[in-house]
């Protein structure tokens, strides 16, 4: 399908008649969500938009930058299946990822960032933690998946097969079931809400580029507040692209008809207490078993993540008998593995409804597409959708975001693979 678009402003194809013909207004787009799905599309929009084209985006969010699942994620990133086939698409993925992480980065580096400005009060410290990630074997066929995967393996990302000798090298006192287990020294750790920080910065730097006399002015700005119904958008955008996670369910115009299913988890924070000196070593991996850990510093821990299937609360925050049924689940699975676990204390829980998507012969895949024949047919206003990143939305955000934003520039939908619109056929059969 081919969208009709009254301009073509992708940087890297737009032709110069069609730069002559454009209206002297901005492109005027909604992006619906400020998590990693939001967040990808609008810097890619910022950065694909052709230099010429002025350019007016709102992200919407009620609560703000990560205010939904995505700012809870615990961030350990790899690209990787839990199945034993490959990840699909996983290299592209990794690639676009690191990329975006890097631009983040960069963000928080630059010397002109007031990082004591209104609403970033956790921007202090890394966005990305370089310590890898270390994946026991725990059964014969979790075993047989990790062979695979190191067989498989980027050389970006290289999976390092190991005894329990050498695991211990890396973290005193591990247990490993089957002196077996797989290291991944370039994977990485993310802290999720400060990367998403960082990344608006970075969109809120792309924008700063273009001075307000230039042909191609670039402005943004974040709303906080709820979209109830798409209509309420109707003639004010050229393009609304939705991104909310498991909240984009509850729009009247899309209840239904999205092949989602809702899940909440519950990640827990651990300390250790200052009078224990078993430190978690300074640069030892992040663990990813039956529950896994995300490592923070020597004396701080994420452990996650349960799994509440058809919950529809979105709200982050986590009741005493909630935080208290999650630590009963995680702990027993992570202490088999990491045994001094136990002189940790728990500090508090947070949590996230996530959107799984349905499973495909390439596995679970996000949903992408334009969506105005399910939104509003013939409409002015053209309707896409990136969403239902289930529980490897940090990997997947960077590459999808990027076809995403190609796609709603040119408006384009055939930009998009295959794969990933084919749910539009199933739901209309």
């Amino acid at each position: 399908m081919v969208c009709v678009c009254r301009a073509s402003a992708v940087h890297s194809a737009a032709p110069s008649f069609a730069l002559s013909s454009l209206s002297t207004r901005p492109l005027r787009y909604a992006v619906l969500g400020a998590g990693f799905a939001g967040l990808s599309v609008t810097w890619h929009l910022l950065k694909l938009c052709h230099k010429d084209v002025s350019l007016h985006i709102d992200i919407c969010d009620e609560v703000g930058i990560g205010g939904g699942a995505s700012g809870v994620a615990g961030g350990l990133l790899h690209p990787y299946s839990p199945k034993v086939k490959p990840l699909w698409k996983g290299a592209e993925c990794w690639a676009e990822c690191l990329k975006l992480l890097s631009v983040a980065e960069s963000a928080l580096s630059s010397k002109e960032l007031d990082l004591e400005m209104d609403g970033y009060q956790n921007m202090n410290g890394s966005v990305v933690l370089r310590r890898g990630i270390l994946r026991p074997a725990i059964s014969l066929k979790n075993l047989m998946m990790l062979k695979e995967n190191a067989r498989n393996g980027l050389d970006s990302c290289r999976i390092e097969t190991i005894d329990e000798d050498a695991a211990r090298n890396l973290v005193p006192k591990l247990y490993i079931p089957l002196n077996t287990a797989f290291y991944m020294p370039q994977a990485v750790n993310i802290n999720s809400q400060r990367y998403l920080e960082a990344l608006f910065i970075a969109c809120q730097n792309l924008t700063k580029e273009t001075s307000p006399s230039s042909l191609g002015h670039k402005e943004l700005f974040l709303q906080k507040k709820s979209i109830n119904d798409l209509g309420e958008l109707e003639g004010t955008y050229d393009a609304v692209i939705v991104c909310l996670g498991a909240k984009m369910i509850m729009l009247p115009e899309l209840t239904g008809k999205l092949p989602l299913r809702t899940c909440r988890g519950v990640v827990a924070h651990f300390q250790l207490p200052d009078d224990i000196s078993n430190a978690y070593p300074e640069l030892g991996p992040s663990i990813l078993s039956d529950a896994w850990l995300a490592i923070q510093s020597p004396r701080s821990l994420y452990m996650g993540s349960t799994w509440e299937w058809k919950s529809t609360n979105s709200s982050p925050e986590v009741s005493e008998e909630e935080g208290s049924r999650a630590v009963a689940e995680l702990l027993p699975k992570v202490s088999a593995i990491y045994p001094s676990i136990k002189e940790w204390s728990f500090r508090r829980a947070r949590a996230g409804l996530r959107a799984m998507p349905p499973l495909t012969p390439h596995g679970s895949l996000p949903l992408m597409g334009c969506i105005d024949e399910i939104v509003r047919p013939n409409s002015s206003c053209k309707y896409w959708l990136f969403g239902g990143l289930g529980s490897r939305g940090l990997l997947y955000h960077g590459w999808l975001g990027k076809l995403t934003a190609q796609a709603v520039l040119s408006c384009n939908e055939e930009l998009i693979p295959s794969e990933l619109i084919s749910w539009k056929k199933v739901m209309n059969s």
